[in-house]
Formats: structure tokens, sequence, C-alpha cells
């Protein structure tokens, strides 16, 4: 025989009031006297009572469930915990305000099936946070005019229910030359992600800014596309170096990248940081165990889940919200930067 499951009309019956009254103190209303609504949780505690969510979803026309969407998520993507050092901040704060997170992941395909608005009622979701989206993704324009709230990450885009986290790439890519310029570095080539991302036209604008500051030529042939894959970088690179050898440093726009572009010097007999300094973006937790440990710019990704959180979940109880959040990041020098000791080129 199954035991049997406490309900609201127990509490009610033990504690000798209606069942309203039971509803409304275990959902925390105001007009709930303090001294009945404790009388009332002590008894659904004794009673061992847990609530039915399906039921009070509804009830309250809320499920208390906020989800991740991330776009493409791939093997290789584990490599940089970035997903999941996000998501722990998203969980965190979440947790704060009773809600739960689920993961979910879409990709064009998927996208052409399905409408971003379909998607989050079958997931039965409250609101989204979306990560990993391009400039030409076709949720994007659905998110905007979608009556669900959203939080975007790194993508600036505000609207009536449409907020964005993201850290400031701009001078994160500005720090990252103006390191390469004190250390005599004049020759300094770009490998950024790819087109589709605000992050790449934000970290290209840092490094075209700080160039043009130290008085240095911009090359936009020294400017290419790693496609935020190691392995893509690692050949991109390797081409980049060996048509120009000037080059003294390499800035990546992301610490995968970076560790490709360190293969490709090694396997061009260019030791970094002695004929080579590269500085990474992202300071994921291989940067510093690579070899030579990776100088990057570190930004916070679980502080950016943990606000892109408490941002929606203001956005769901209509509370007054900043719909925009700038977080710093700050340099991290470690092995791969070095003076620059072949300045006979220039």
């Amino acid at each position: 025989m199954e035991d049997h499951m406490t309900t609201i009309k127990d509490i009610a019956k033990a504690a000798g009031t209606s069942v309203t009254t039971v509803s409304r103190a275990l959902n925390g209303h105001s007009d709930v006297s303090a001294k009945t609504m404790k009388h009332i949780k002590e008894i659904a505690d004794r009673l061992n009572y847990s609530p039915n969510v399906v039921a009070r979803s509804l009830v309250m026309k809320k499920s208390k469930t906020i989800g991740l969407l991330v776009s493409e998520i791939s093997r290789e993507g584990t490599k940089d915990n970035f997903t999941f050092e996000v998501l722990c901040g998203i969980n965190d704060c979440a947790a704060e305000y009773e809600y739960d997170p689920i993961l979910f992941n879409t990709n064009t395909s998927k996208q052409r099936i399905k409408s971003y608005t379909q998607l989050c009622r079958e997931r039965k979701v409250d609101g989204v946070i979306l990560q990993g989206m391009k400039k030409d993704d076709p949720y994007l324009i659905e998110v905007v005019e979608s009556d669900i709230p959203c939080v975007l990450i790194d993508i600036p885009i505000t609207g009536k229910n449409v907020g964005y986290v993201s850290t400031n790439n701009q001078l994160g890519a500005r720090r990252a030359i103006e390191h390469l310029v004190e250390l005599g570095h004049q020759h300094i080539g770009f490998i950024n992600g790819h087109e589709q991302a605000y992050v790449s036209e934000e970290r290209f604008k840092g490094y075209k800014q700080a160039i043009q500051e130290a008085g240095l030529e911009l090359r936009e042939e020294w400017v290419v596309n790693g496609q935020f894959s190691e392995r893509t970088a690692e050949f991109t690179a390797k081409k980049l170096l060996a048509t120009y050898p000037q080059i003294t440093a390499l800035f990546c726009a992301s610490d995968l990248m970076a560790l490709g572009a360190v293969r490709a010097a090694n396997s061009l007999g260019r030791k970094v940081p002695d004929s080579l300094s590269i500085v990474g973006f992202d300071d994921i937790v291989l940067a510093q165990y690579a070899s030579p440990a990776l100088t990057t710019i570190s930004q916070n990704k679980y502080l950016m889940g943990y606000q892109a959180a408490n941002m929606l979940i203001g956005l769901l109880e209509e509370k007054e919200t900043n719909k925009s959040v700038l977080i710093e990041n700050q340099l991290i020098v470690r092995e791969s930067t070095a003076e620059n000791k072949l300045k006979e080129w220039y």
C-alpha cells in the first residue's frame, strides 16, 4: 500500500483553519498573520508536506522555472567550461529566489521547426537566459517580440521584456594590446572569433583602438578568424605566422584559440614567449595549467550567470530592473608573454 501523501486539506484539519488560509500561508501572502503562518508551517513540516509543483503552477500561472537556452552545444565546448560556470551562477541566484533552472540546447535546424515561444511553452519556463546566439540567429527577433521575459548573455539587445549581461569586451581587448605594447611589441596579430558574434565585433574594436592609440600601423591582413575553435585557430595561426614572420605577438579572442596558437608556434619553431608572445581571453581553468601558462583577459563567468538570473527574476517579478549590466574584466599576466627580443625586425 502506498504511503498517504499529505495535502493542504490535512494541514487545514490539523490547524483548525480553512484550506484557503493554509494555501495563502504556505505561499507567503501578507493577509495571513505572522502567528497563523508560523503555526501552519510548523504543522506542514511535522506532516512532511511537499507542495504539488504542477498544481501550484496551474494556480499561480507560474512554474518558478527559468531556462538556460544555449545554441550549438558541442563536445569541444566542454573544454573551456564556460557554460558550466555561467550555469553555476544562474543556479545559485535562482535558488535564493526559489526558482529552478533547466538547461536546453538549440541549433538552426531545430529553430526552423519550432519557434522560440513554442519551445518555452513546451518546457514550461517562466523566462529564459540565452547564451551563444549569433547575430543572424532567427530566435533573436522572436525574443524581442515575445512576451516571455528573456536575458541575453553577450548580446547587447534590450526591449520591454529583454535585457542583457556582458563583460567589457572592448576594454579587455585594449588591455591585452596595451600589455603587449608595454613589452615592446609593435607587430601584433589578432585571431578573432567569427563575424556573427557580438563579442568578436567588440574585441576587434578594442584591438583596433589600442593599436592606433599606440601609434602602430593597423594591418588588416594580420586580423584573422579562428571560429572560437582550438583546431581552427591552430591552422589559422600557423598560416598567419608563416606568411608574416615579423609578427612577434598574438592576441586571441578566446583561450581555446590561444592554446591552438601556442601549438602552431611550436610547430614553426617559435617558442612561446621567447620568440612569440600570446594573450588569450576568458581565463578558463586550462589557461593556468597550460605550458606556458596563458596570459589572458579574465571575465567572471559565474557572475555573468548570477547577474543574468537576477535580472530575469526581476523582470518576472515586475521589479524595477536595470536591463543592461556590464561586468569588468581584468588582465591576468602569466608565462605566455615576455619582453620583445626580436627588435632587429623593426
